[in-house]
C-alpha cells in the first residue's frame, strides 16, 4: 500500500482481536507471499472469500449442532497444506489447502472433518495441546491478501515487542481414535446436508503416501491428523453406503470455488498466475486471476482495463468495484478510487471491510467534508467489528489531521488493544484520559482499556487516587 501521512501511532496493516488461538498449526507459518517472507504467521481477511467459505461450511456447522454465526473461519496465508480446529469454535484453512483441493466437495469434506473435531471437543481434550495464546494478525483491507506491512517499516518491532501475545504456535495432534470419530461425524454432517462424502475420501486418498514419509517430510495437516490406508478404506466403505453418495457439486458451487482459488492465486502467486491462467482462457476466474496478477506485478492500467471489461458483464459485482477502487488508491489515484469504492459499499452495505476501503480513501482526499465522512464510515466499521484494528488506525490518522488529539490517542489505544499489544494500548489510553473531561464517554472508555491492559502498580495507584479503579464498570 502507499505510504501514509505520519500519525500519532506507528501504522501497521494488522487487524482484529480474534479469540486467542489456543492451538493452531504444527509448524511455523511459511511465507504468505514474496513481500512478507519473514513476517511470521499471517491471518488474512477478504469479504468475498469469507462469504464463499461460509456458504460451503454453514450447512455443515448447522448439521453438527453448532450455530454457524458463532464459528469463525480463519484464512491463513500460507502455501503449506493444512487445516485446524481450535477452542472457541474456530476453524482455520491454509490457502495452500484450498488451492490443493480439486473440487468444492473435497474442501467441504475437510471442513466437515474439522467440524467433527470442534463438535467433539477434541481441541480441548487433546493431551498435546499447547496453550500458546496467539493473538492472530488479521489483515483487513477489503482485499484480504494484499501485500503485508507495506509502508509500515516499524510494525515488526512492535509485534516482536509484544511476542507474549503472539506466542509460539501450539501443537495440536489428534489421536487415531479422534480422527476416526471426526471422519464418521463428517460423513453424518454431509449426509444431513444431502452432500456426498466422496470428496473427503478423494482428498485423503490423494495423499495416502504421506503415511510412509518421515515426520519432517509430511504435510503439516497429516502430522496433526494421522493418516492410514485402513482409515481411508473404512471411510470409503461408510461413504459409499450413504444415499447422497452420488450427489455432485452444482455449476454455481464450482464457479464460486474456482473464483476463490483464482483470487488467492492472483494475489499470492501473481507471476505463476499469468502463466497458469492463459490469455486464451476467457472464463471469469481466469480473467479475475489475471487482473489481480497484473495489479500485483505493478501493471495497474492493464488490470483496470480487464476489470472494466468484466464490469460491463457484471455491473453489480461489489468485488470487482472493490478491486478497481483498491488498485486506483494503491497507485496514488485516490480521487478516482472514490466512485468504485462507493459503488462497492452501495452494493454490499453490511460488509465492514469494504467500508474500511472507502473510509481510507475519503480521509486521504484534500477535502475536510469528505474527511469527516470518512471518519463516519470508519466509526461505522468499528460498530460492525469492534476489533478491526485497521479501522482504528485510520481513525487515529484522520483525527490527528483534524486536530482532535484526544480522539487520535484513544483510537490508537483501541488499535493496539485490538491486536493484543497491551503495553502500547495502556500507554495511549492513559494519555487520552488526560485530554477528555473526567467522567465523559471517551474518558470512561480510555479507563476501561487501561484496566483491561494489565495496568502496572503506578497506573493502579493513579486510578485508585481518583476513584477510577473501583468505579462500577
Amino acid at each position: 500500500m502507499t505510504s501514509r501521512t505520519r500519525t500519532l501511532t506507528r501504522p501497521f496493516q494488522v487487524i482484529g482481536r480474534a479469540a486467542a488461538l489456543a492451538a493452531a498449526l504444527l509448524v511455523p507459518f511459511g511465507p504468505a507471499m514474496a513481500q512478507s517472507s519473514n513476517r511470521g504467521p499471517t491471518l488474512l481477511r477478504d469479504t468475498e472469500i469469507e462469504e464463499i467459505l461460509h456458504r460451503e461450511a454453514d450447512p455443515i456447522f448447522a448439521a453438527a449442532g453448532l450455530t454457524p454465526k458463532d464459528v469463525r473461519i480463519l484464512l491463513v496465508g500460507d502455501s503449506s497444506l493444512n487445516a485446524f480446529a481450535t477452542q472457541g469454535q474456530q476453524l482455520g484453512l491454509h490457502t495452500g489447502l484450498i488451492l490443493e483441493a480439486e473440487t468444492p466437495n473435497q474442501l467441504k469434506g475437510v471442513i466437515a472433518h474439522e467440524t467433527g473435531h470442534i463438535a467433539g471437543g477434541h481441541p480441548i481434550r487433546s493431551g498435546e495441546l499447547t496453550r500458546a495464546g496467539l493473538k492472530p494478525m488479521l489483515l483487513t483491507m477489503g482485499l484480504g491478501v494484499l501485500a503485508l506491512f507495506a509502508g509500515a517499516p516499524d510494525a515488526g518491532a512492535v509485534l516482536l515487542g509484544n511476542a507474549q501475545y503472539f506466542g509460539t504456535l501450539g501443537a495440536l495432534g489428534y489421536s487415531r481414535e479422534q480422527e476416526g470419530r471426526a471422519d464418521q461425524a463428517a460423513v453424518g454432517y454431509l449426509e444431513k446436508t444431502r452432500q456426498s462424502g466422496e470428496g473427503l475420501v478423494e482428498f485423503f486418498d490423494k495423499f495416502r503416501y504421506q503415511e510412509v514419509f518421515a515426520e519432517a517430510r509430511r504435510f503439516p495437516y497429516f502430522r496433526s491428523h494421522p493418516l492410514s490406508s485402513q482409515r481411508i478404506e473404512m471411510l470409503r466403505s461408510r461413504v459409499s453406503a450413504q444415499p447422497s453418495f452420488p450427489a455432485r457439486d452444482t455449476p454455481e458451487e464450482i464457479l464460486e470455488f474456482e473464483t476463490m482459488k483464482a483470487k488467492i492465486d492472483g494475489f499470492m502467486n501473481p507471476q505463476l498466475s499469468l502463466t497458469k491462467y492463459k490469455e486464451t482462457d476467457t472464463s471469469y476466474p481466469a480473467r479475475y486471476a489475471r487482473a489481480i496478477a497484473y495489479y500485483q506485478t505493478k501493471d495497474p492500467d492493464r488490470a483496470i482495463s480487464l476489470i472494466d471489461a468484466m464490469l460491463v458483464e457484471q455491473p453489480d459485482n461489489p468485488y470487482l468495484w472493490e478491486l478497481k477502487g483498491q488498485i486506483l488508491f494503491e497507485f496514488g489515484r485516490a480521487a478516482e478510487a472514490e466512485f468504485p469504492q462507493r459503488r462497492s459499499v452501495a452494493l454490499k452495505p453490511d460488509a465492514a471491510l469494504l467500508r474500511v476501503n472507502l473510509g481510507q480513501t475519503l480521509i486521504n482526499l484534500d477535502d475536510a467534508a469528505k474527511r469527516d465522512e470518512g471518519i463516519a464510515e470508519l466509526k461505522r466499521v468499528t460498530l460492525l467489528e469492534d476489533d478491526n484494528a485497521e479501522a482504528w488506525r485510520l481513525l487515529a490518522q484522520a483525527y490527528d489531521r483534524r486536530g482532535d488529539e484526544g480522539l487520535a490517542r484513544l483510537a490508537t489505544a483501541e488499535q493496539y488493544f485490538a491486536v493484543g499489544a497491551l503495553n502500547e494500548s495502556r500507554t495511549f489510553a492513559m494519555r487520552a484520559r488526560e485530554l477528555f473531561p473526567r467522567g465523559g464517554v471517551q474518558w470512561l472508555r480510555a479507563t476501561d482499556i487501561v484496566m483491561a491492559s494489565n495496568p502496572n502498580d503506578q497506573d493502579l495507584k493513579d486510578l485508585a487516587r481518583e476513584g477510577s479503579a473501583t468505579r462500577r464498570r
